[in-house]
């Protein structure tokens, strides 16, 4: 019955007063049982509702747990991740101190280690200061040549150290110093000549000689290290070199660049580069001597063949242009020929050349004195006498220039100089570097006379 409708109720009511059958009470009945109903009903959506209202709030709650569940979790986090920190640090800096410790024990040890005689460990410092009855930083003082330090009790640690047979380590010395003593020589040469090219053989046993006087050893930079290729500069830092020297190189191949503009203390010989240290020989006033020396003999017809281009090449093609512009010799653009230095072969078909002129020149200038040997055989091919029929010069001032015959006329470069020099800046830039500046050293050589130039 509370299943009826309301407007069902309702008409039933209406009906019901119409009719006399119905008892007059039965519509207030009927209205009070549909009050009844609509009653009930809205409990029942208050029930609902409030219901509704309780899911909500345990949602809200729900959410909020979790979310502080979150907090809590990423708090703990981060303690986790601050305490794995600390504990790399921590673990770090132990790892430091401890290879610190084996460093020093390390140095202590390695002349024991690595240095021996007759089987027995070569003293150390401590066993030298024991011996003498000195402390250590007086042993140190006397074998290094210190001035604060009696000379006797300097003569008596280096007696003690010659008895026992003490020498210094390189590898403890780099330890201390934080030096190598070990400098790079790049040499590079095309025509694969090597060290039998005199000039350049000459320059770098000067070094050598120099830089063994400072107490340095040489070490040879190149490409391969066990097979393994590498660049000039990475050789460098893989024999940790202290400072390199260039000598006979493309200087513009980018790996040699790359040397250059690194952190690798550089000295050039013959080449400049803008702020870094070079000693030259003095190539353009060995072309003007050359030029001034034939134009004294009477000679107006002079030729020059030159070597590949280069910087050294350019100063000396400078150098002839002047020489000759200030004596008032018009030179043909023919009588200056493209040669290569150190052969032979190619100095002896530019002579040709020359020869093959309708005027053919009275002096020949070779761009080097080894390279004049096949100018001199293309002029006895020829049928020609030096100097009768024609002058030759040459250059640089090797021993072959003075046993050739005719004894050749040219100009020595100083090589001695040349190297002395070199080693001198580049030890300069390893031990003083905050106060050596970058700088060309030019070297100047002088005139060697001979017979293979006639006077006309």
């Amino acid at each position: 019955f509370f299943k009826i409708p309301p407007k069902v109720l309702q008409k039933i009511c209406i009906v019901s007063s119409q009719t006399s059958a119905v008892p007059h009470t039965f519509p207030i009945r009927i209205l009070s049982l549909s009050r009844l109903s609509c009653s009930f009903r809205l409990r029942k959506k208050q029930r609902n509702f409030f219901d509704f209202n309780r899911n909500v709030t345990k949602s809200n709650r729900d959410a909020q747990f979790w979310s502080s569940k979150s907090k809590q979790a990423a708090e703990i986090n981060a303690l986790w991740l601050k305490l794995f920190l600390f504990r790399l640090i921590f673990g770090t800096e132990c790892a430091i101190l401890d290879l610190r410790k084996r460093l020093r024990t390390l140095q202590e040890a390695i002349p024991r280690i690595l240095s021996r005689k007759g089987g027995q460990p070569m003293p150390s410092l401590k066993d030298l200061a024991k011996e003498c009855g000195v402390s250590v930083a007086t042993v140190s003082k006397a074998l290094n040549d210190q001035p604060d330090i009696a000379a006797a009790t300097r003569e008596r640690i280096r007696a003690a150290a010659r008895r026992m047979g003490y020498l210094p380590n390189a590898a403890a010395r780099a330890l201390k110093t934080n030096r190598t003593y070990n400098l790079g020589v790049l040499f590079v040469d095309e025509r694969q000549s090597g060290l039998t090219h005199e000039y350049f053989s000459a320059v770098l046993d000067s070094f050598k000689v120099e830089a063994e006087k400072r107490g340095y050893d040489i070490t040879f930079i190149n490409h391969n290290i066990s097979g393994r290729s590498m660049t000039y500069l990475e050789h460098c830092h893989y024999r940790s070199v202290d400072g390199v020297v260039i000598a006979c190189v493309n200087f513009y191949d980018p790996q040699v660049v790359e040397l250059v503009n690194s952190d690798v203390p550089v000295v050039t010989i013959d080449h400049v580069f803008n702020n870094r240290m070079a000693v030259l020989s003095d190539n353009v006033a060995g072309l003007k001597a050359l030029v001034k020396q034939a134009w004294a003999c009477g000679h107006r017809r002079i030729a020059f063949i030159h070597g590949e281009k280069t910087s050294v090449t350019e100063n000396r093609i400078a150098g002839f242009y002047q020489a000759c512009e200030e004596l008032g010799l018009e030179i043909p653009e023919e009588y200056v020929r493209d040669g290569v230095y150190h052969d032979a072969e190619r100095c002896a078909e530019e002579t040709r050349a020359l020869l093959a002129l309708p005027q053919r020149p009275t002096c020949i200038i070779f761009p080097d004195d080894f390279s004049a040997l096949g100018g001199y055989n293309a002029l006895t091919e020829a049928g020609l006498s030096i100097p009768e029929d024609i002058s030759v010069m040459g250059y640089d001032g090797i021993y072959l220039s003075r046993v050739v015959k005719p004894e050749l006329v040219t100009y020595q470069q100083d090589t001695t100089m040349l190297g002395r020099t070199a080693a001198d800046k580049l030890i300069q830039m390893v031990e003083h570097p905050r106060i050596t500046l970058a700088e060309q050293v030019l070297v100047t050589g002088k005139l060697l006379t001979g017979r293979s130039v006639k006077h006309i």
